[in-house]
C-alpha cells in the first residue's frame, strides 16, 4: 500500500508539538509508533533514541501556559513506521 522508499528518515529526535525545533511535518504525514523497551505507546509527545527517553503529558497538572507538563521516561527507544 505504501511505498517505503517513498518514507523519509525517522530522526533521532522527534517532537509533535509544532513549536518545537525538534518538528519535522514530513514525518508526520505517515502513521508512526514508539516502543519503549518493547512496549508500544500512544501518548509520546517528543523522544530521543540515542539518549533513550520519551516525553508524556501528565494527566492533570499544566504549566502557566496551559499545556501540559511532560514527564520523561527513560528506557531503550525503538522508532517505526506503522
Amino acid at each position: 500500500m505504501t511505498d517505503t522508499k517513498s518514507l523519509p528518515a525517522l530522526p533521532d529526535r522527534l517532537s509533535i508539538n509544532p513549536r518545537s525545533p525538534h518538528h519535522i511535518a514530513e514525518v508526520f504525514e505517515h502513521d508512526i509508533g514508539i516502543r519503549i523497551n518493547g512496549k508500544e505507546r500512544f501518548d509520546v509527545e517528543e523522544y530521543c533514541i540515542s539518549e533513550g527517553w520519551i516525553k508524556v503529558a501528565s494527566p492533570k497538572a499544566l504549566d502557566r501556559r496551559g499545556q501540559p507538563l511532560l514527564m520523561t521516561i527513560k528506557g531503550q527507544v525503538e522508532a517505526f513506521y506503522k
